[in-house]
């Protein structure tokens, strides 16, 4: 297992996910993890109203996707990212970026990039 592999976690609103998902597949991203998840940043929520009063909402429903890529360049994705996300505004997202120490296919105990590669068997 010589190869570098970086997990790349992208947390966005959920109407920017489509866009974002295609450009990554344009690039070449094969395999992703997708999750709902709630948080917040700077802009701390929002303020909803129930039964006429306002309700501070501290936590937003946004997406997390969860990349490990060893062929396609971290860079490439991190800037096909901001391309497509970037707002200028506060909620445009976050992009994490992480060194991978390992990666393991329990169904044939294939390890590295190996177990990031599918073959057409």
């Amino acid at each position: 297992m010589g190869e570098k592999l970086s997990k790349i976690d992208i947390i966005i609103s959920p109407a920017r996910f489509d866009e974002l998902k295609d450009a990554l597949c344009a690039i070449g991203i094969t395999g992703m993890t997708v999750s709902n998840v709630l948080g917040c940043g700077m802009q701390k929520g929002h303020k909803e109203y129930y039964r006429g009063l306002a309700v501070e909402m501290n936590l937003l429903p946004k997406i997390k996707l969860e990349i490990v890529v060893c062929d396609v360049p971290v860079d490439l994705v991190v800037d096909t990212a901001k391309k497509i996300l970037h707002t200028g505004k506060i909620g445009d997202g976050k992009i994490f970026v992480y060194d991978v120490e390992n990666v393991i296919r329990i169904s044939t105990g294939q390890e590295g990039r190996d177990a990031l590669q599918y073959s057409k068997e």
